[in-house]
């Protein structure tokens, strides 16, 4: 199995947001990936906070999940 590694441009996703949308909307970890059009290992290594995201995959779990792209970035603060 390949990981990518973070480049600059990869965003640290705010693990517990992701978690909580999906369990709110009732999505199992195939699900959220094939509506999003990512794969099954990225939203698990994602949620588990193992990998870093790339902006264009934000943008489809915001998408996917119905909320701005921000909302799943974690910034300097407290949040995740």
């Amino acid at each position: 199995m390949k990981y990518r590694f973070s480049t600059t441009s990869d965003m640290e996703v705010n693990v517990e947001r992701l978690r909580t949308l999906r369990v709110e909307h009732v999505l199992t970890l195939r699900e959220l990936a094939e509506a999003a059009g990512v794969s099954k290992d990225t939203i698990w290594r994602l949620e588990n906070g193992h990998s870093e995201a790339h902006p264009s995959t934000i943008r489809k779990l915001a998408r996917t999940l119905g909320v701005q792209p921000k909302e799943l970035v974690k910034t300097g603060g407290s949040d995740g």
